[in-house]
């Protein structure tokens, strides 16, 4: 089975020379719905109100009651629900067109009253390149833009539901920081089955070198190449966020920030280890198969070796000279003459074998 080519370059859809802020319509985008989780220690009950498919003019009606609003929006094709939803929490222009214009590269941007992040998510079972996913942080609340449904926060969700950690009682900056440790923490199970699929092909490469090996490097090769592009800015932007101070970032999630790009940094030793053993493994494959040449003609030089002398024996007894003169080859009306160069032909070939033996050039002798 062909597997998919990973997406190297990502296409930008603005035409050239656009106005800054403009929307340019994806006809590809999925639908757009719209999902708003609110919890607080000051919340009635459980503490947590979650609603699904909720009309964006709706928002305002959600009331964080001291506590933190996290929306959740999916698919990118209603730009009129981008933007109520953006009007609602004064979104910068700019931040929207990055929102919807998937091309970005993993960056964190601070505007006035609010942080912008992006950066990739993958998963475990989809394409390697994975999803922009766009988060803006806010004083209480917490936006994410996300390409298309499925994500990696469903654990996020369920400990925010079962009131697990320390999660209701924080912020909405350590929202965003469990948000970004889950999509880091989503890269490991690619990368897991991405080594597993080096370590078979590390044994194979060398037992039996194929051609479809290559192909499957080069496919390994390509994904790790998207990976790093993902992961290489989201330790930049982890590493700005670390440096910069914020009035959206508290000093009490500083620490786990720094464990977050711990992460990064350690995803990014995998990634280049992977890459090193990737381009060893093409080199290993095409020693293999130079070394499978070499012993190939080695076995034909061999071969040709001893019938070189053995050909000279046969070509001398059929130049047909005249029998009748002793000088000229008496042994060709001999009785035993053909059994003699057979003989001959045999004692040549055995004496090359046990000296080719004796050389070491069939492999098993004292070489020389």
């Amino acid at each position: 089975m062909r597997r998919k080519k990973s997406r190297l370059v990502l296409r930008k859809r603005a035409a050239p020379g656009t106005a800054p802020g403009l929307l340019v319509a994806d006809p590809t985008a999925a639908a757009t719905t719209v999902a708003a989780i609110g919890y607080g220690p000051d919340r009635p009950g459980q503490g947590l109100d979650e609603v699904r498919n909720v009309e964006p003019t709706a928002l305002s009606k959600l009331d964080p009651r001291g506590g933190v609003r996290w929306v959740d929006v999916v698919g990118l094709a209603d730009h009129a629900a981008i933007q109520a939803v953006a009007a609602q929490f004064g979104l910068h222009p700019l931040a929207v067109e990055d929102i919807t214009n998937t091309h970005q590269r993993p960056k964190a941007e601070v505007y006035e009253g609010h942080l912008f992040i992006v950066f990739r998510m993958v998963n475990a079972n989809g394409p390697v390149e994975g999803e922009q996913v766009s988060m803006v942080v806010g004083r209480n609340w917490v936006l994410t833009f996300q390409e298309r449904p499925g994500d990696c926060f469903e654990p996020v969700r369920e400990r925010l539901r079962q009131g697990r950690g320390r999660i209701r009682q924080t912020g909405a900056d350590y929202l965003a920081y469990a948000l970004l440790d889950a999509a880091i923490d989503g890269y490991f199970p690619v990368l897991e089955t991405m080594g597993e699929a080096i370590e078979t092909l590390e044994d194979s490469v060398v037992t039996d070198p194929d051609r479809r090996q290559v192909e499957e490097l080069h496919h390994i090769k390509r994904d790790l190449l998207v990976l790093r592009r993902a992961i290489w800015p989201l330790r930049e932007l982890l590493g700005a966020l670390l440096r910069d101070e914020t009035s959206v970032v508290t000093a009490t999630t500083r620490p786990y920030l720094r464990d977050a790009y711990d992460h990064a940094v350690q995803l990014m030793d995998i990634v280049e280890t992977y890459r090193e053993i990737a381009s060893g493994l093409l080199d290993v494959y095409l020693s293999s198969q130079s070394a499978r040449l070499n012993e190939v003609m080695k076995v034909l030089t061999i071969i040709a070796t001893i019938f070189m002398p053995m050909s000279f024996v046969a070509s001398l007894y059929g130049m047909n000279f005249d029998t009748t003169h002793p000088f000229n080859m008496p042994e060709l009306g001999w009785p035993f003459g053909y059994a003699f160069a057979l003989a001959i032909m045999a004692a040549i070939a055995t004496a090359l074998l046990w000296w080719f033996k004796r050389k070491g050039w069939l492999g098993d002798g004292k070489g020389g």
